[in-house]
């Protein structure tokens, strides 16, 4: 089963700068501009890791909500308080 991350804005750009940035995109090329809500799924769980930080190390500048699901249907809502418990626990659960 692929893992999903999720990200949602209210605000028009918000989602393709923080992917730009992410990606290291032009951002005048991206296919990103005034979406407000974005999905990707990965095959390995441990490859969000790695968004799930960018996003948290970044959280101040973007207005932005991030969502991942580990298993259907669930859906965890990634903040301050919890990623690194979440980043910890992917890494427990999946040690490959």
């Amino acid at each position: 089963m692929d893992v999903i991350v999720r990200l949602y804005s209210t605000k028009r750009n918000e989602i393709a700068k923080f992917l730009n940035s992410f990606f290291k995109l032009n951002n005048e090329q991206s296919e990103y501009m005034n979406l407000l809500e974005w999905e990707k799924k990965y095959q390995n769980p441990v490859e969000i890791t790695e968004i799930i930080g960018t996003f948290i190390d970044n959280n101040d500048k973007y207005s932005i909500n991030m969502w991942i699901s580990l298993d259907s249907g669930i859906f965890i809502n990634i903040n301050d308080n919890n990623a690194d418990d979440i980043i910890r626990y992917i890494y427990e659960r999946y040690p490959y």
